[in-house]
């Protein structure tokens, strides 16, 4: 069942997005060659404990983390570890906080020190991919307008779409009906006014096949080139969208 927020939902959700704003400014002050994908975890477990907030991830289906890391053809679910950030690498952190609960989701990819023309492009057509789906949210629109308006500026972009993973409601919930995929899939679900959704392209450099590395977690292309993710909390409203998460 589809769940429309009432004002006080509403509320707390913006709220909720904006400590994720938060979090993720001081995840970036980290950001460096050198730093380990462990000390991002600990960076959010240290703001989540000063904000009064939890992270949603953590025991998750026995996820340990508070956050999902996931470097260069890492799609997604990346365990942080000991790992360190290198010159070229480019870094996707996955972050869902639970405020007075409500969750908000959102994900940024980024560029650590120097990487070749394509592999910007590609953070920044999966970050564009995002906003060209956004673009047509607004009540009575549907979730194949978004799906297709992802789907069709990532192939403009010669970049492929991962369809193993898709974007969700979120609520109360971290994941909640409905499922947002990033490419086509004739859903007709109709969009309503206070609905909340997670949507985020998750696209990449080669073809669009993945699998599950060995720690049953972590989301690797099969081709080994990168890949990039980008997502935001929205609220749908009656004439377009508000995105709870930043830009």
């Amino acid at each position: 069942m589809i769940s429309i927020k009432s004002n006080r939902e509403i509320e707390l959700m913006r709220e909720a997005g904006k400590k994720n704003i938060l979090a993720f400014k001081e995840i970036e002050k980290y950001l460096k060659v050198g730093i380990t994908t462990d000390k991002i975890n600990q960076v959010v477990e240290d703001f989540l404990e000063k904000n009064n907030c939890k992270s949603s991830t953590l025991g998750f289906e026995g996820y340990p983390k508070s956050v999902c890391v996931s470097v260069n053809d890492e799609v997604v679910h990346g365990i942080p570890s000991k790992r360190k950030l290198k010159d070229g690498d480019i870094v996707s952190v996955d972050l869902v906080l639970s405020y007075k609960g409500y969750n908000a989701d959102a994900t940024r990819t980024y560029i650590i020190g120097k990487v070749s023309d394509e592999v910007k492009d590609l953070v920044e057509n999966t970050k564009q991919a995002f906003y060209a789906g956004v673009s047509v949210v607004k009540n009575g629109a549907r979730i194949r307008d978004i799906s297709k308006a992802i789907e069709t500026y990532a192939h403009a972009h010669g970049l492929s779409v991962v369809e193993e993973l898709v974007g969700h409601g979120i609520g109360a919930n971290m994941h909640e009906e409905p499922d947002v995929p990033n490419f086509d899939t004739h859903n007709m679900t109709v969009l309503k006014t206070g609905m909340t959704l997670a949507i985020e392209p998750m696209l990449n450099l080669g073809d669009k096949h993945v699998y599950i590395d060995d720690d049953d977690w972590t989301v690797k292309t099969c081709d080994g080139l990168p890949a990039a993710h980008y997502e935001n909390t929205i609220l749908v409203t009656e004439d377009g969208y508000e995105i709870l998460t930043g830009d």
